[in-house]
């Protein structure tokens, strides 16, 4: 199997990079390959660092160049360049491979093998694996054989909104995910990170870059009387300004899976990878301040679906914080995307129907 995944954020390879260790256990010989070592470094530069830029620091840009890619014209004209200046650099990797399939978790290198599907310089059959809740027509090629999806909600929003069949394949994160910690160590954690303070524990998470206004959700988890901790990737300015009481700033941490059984609730603002781990852990989760373009879109699919509230200002956070935190956890099963890839039937049935 060929993987190709796009490392802008962290989401698309933590799917990519899941999906070969499954497809690995399974016997089947993997190579993963980043999109962006198919384009010139200027533009591999531009849709990373560039991405960043735009949602941090002209975020109604980012909106209109989201929105409007949806519409075609000069924008859709643009990144359909890049992907066929791409698509001659996937074809070299496929030739020399020689996949059974190839699998996008990028949407950009899903348009660039969907190009090749279509003119026939890719013979495998080819899977785009969406790693955000809301369709966007970037994730979709024609010619790709099977688009697979986390949740219902997803499959629901591509077949209204584009007419195309979506599967629902399940999410794409490591199976400590969804083990429960002893109770003793779950109290000894809440402990350690509540400091002693009699409140629950609200996790916040802003992707590897700490997007969005970080700030102003921290001081509104607190004021609704949670401790905000908020995760702040890779971003070591945004931790070392969110100091004060209530708050405990963290930087990049390889043990999410146990912040996720600490926490009563989780406050997103972008709704991918860091969602797919909260469903596969069971916690409930609210979205607040959502980022521009895929933020918004993967709120409104997921309010919509009852996955998650959208909240939208700072009474109506204090009332989903202490709804969701009420629910408490939910068991959930889901099938295996790597069944699907391998042709196989899903082990289990999906019970997170939207």
């Amino acid at each position: 199997m060929l993987i190709v995944s796009g490392s802008v954020g962290a989401g698309h390879d933590g799917a990519a990079y899941e999906l070969a260790a499954r497809l690995e256990l399974a016997g089947v010989t993997v190579v993963v390959r980043d999109f962006l070592d198919a384009v010139h470094r200027p533009v591999a530069r531009l849709l990373r660092d560039g991405y960043v830029a735009a949602v941090q620091r002209a975020p109604v840009a980012f909106e209109i160049l989201f929105r409007g890619l949806e519409r075609g014209g000069s924008l859709w004209w643009v990144e359909q360049q890049v992907c066929t200046q791409a698509a001659r650099t996937v074809a070299r990797w496929a030739a020399e491979f020689g996949p059974d399939a190839v699998v996008s978790t990028y949407p950009l290198a899903s348009q660039a093998i969907g190009a090749l599907r279509a003119d026939g310089r890719l013979a495998a059959p080819a899977f785009t694996y969406l790693t955000d809740p809301a369709v966007h027509i970037s994730w979709l090629h024609p010619a790709v054989d099977r688009h697979l999806a986390v949740t219902a909600a997803t499959a629901k929003h591509g077949a209204s909104g584009y007419g195309v069949a979506v599967e629902v394949a399940g999410p794409l994160v490591p199976p400590r995910f969804a083990e429960r910690l002893p109770a003793d160590e779950v109290r000894a954690l809440r402990l350690e990170l509540s400091a002693g303070r009699e409140r629950p524990l609200a996790l916040l998470v802003a992707g590897s870059h700490g997007l969005g206004d970080v700030w102003t959700t921290v001081g509104d988890v607190t004021a609704a009387g949670f401790i905000a901790v908020a995760l702040c990737g890779n971003n070591d300015d945004l931790r070392r300004r969110l100091e004060g009481p209530g708050v405990v700033a963290l930087g990049w941490r390889s043990d999410v899976h146990r912040l996720l059984q600490a926490a009563y609730v989780l406050v997103q603002n972008a709704g991918g990878l860091s969602f797919a781990e909260s469903l596969v852990a069971g916690l409930p989760v609210v979205t607040y301040r959502p980022i521009p373009g895929h933020g918004r879109a993967n709120a409104r699919v997921l309010e919509e679906s009852g996955l998650a509230p959208w909240a939208r200002d700072r009474a109506d956070l204090a009332r989903c914080l202490h709804a969701q935190a009420a629910r408490g956890r939910t068991e959930h099963r889901f099938p295996d995307p790597a069944d699907l890839v391998l042709g196989r039937a899903a082990r289990q049935p999906v019970e997170v129907a939207a």
